[in-house]
């Protein structure tokens, strides 16, 4: 983790104090900062606060599996790749360049994007 930090110039979020211990963070080569609420929502609210973000939101813009940005793909480009069903409701799929997971967006989609709008109106 700390090596992919430095490499790609990343801030560690953690719940780790010890790392925050670490001389590469210590001596501020890493960029890190501790979270300490256990509660999502509060953490948003720290991290944004903490590191003055301009809070743009575009929920599941990225890959979960590696966090590169999803691209728009048609449906022939997912079919045998999604589930029958999936593939027969809807019509809107991205992928990740690098991993090849497929996204779309259904119900749990649509309960997490009402649950960030939620934090969002929170958080500014």
């Amino acid at each position: 983790m700390i090596n992919m930090a430095l490499g790609e110039s990343r801030i560690i979020l953690t719940k780790d104090s010890q790392l925050m211990k670490r001389r590469l963070v210590t001596q501020g080569r890493v960029r890190a900062m501790l979270v300490k609420h256990d509660d999502p929502q509060a953490q948003l609210r720290d991290v944004v606060q903490a590191l003055k973000l301009d809070y743009y939101f575009r929920p599941f813009s990225r890959c979960l599996e590696c966090n590169e940005s999803l691209v728009p793909c048609g449906r022939e480009q997912v079919q045998g790749v999604v589930p029958p069903h999936v593939l027969e409701t809807h019509h809107e799929f991205t992928r990740c360049p690098k991993c090849r997971r497929v996204y779309w967006q259904g119900t749990h989609w649509q309960a997490m994007v009402k649950r960030l709008h939620n934090w969002q109106g929170e958080v500014n």
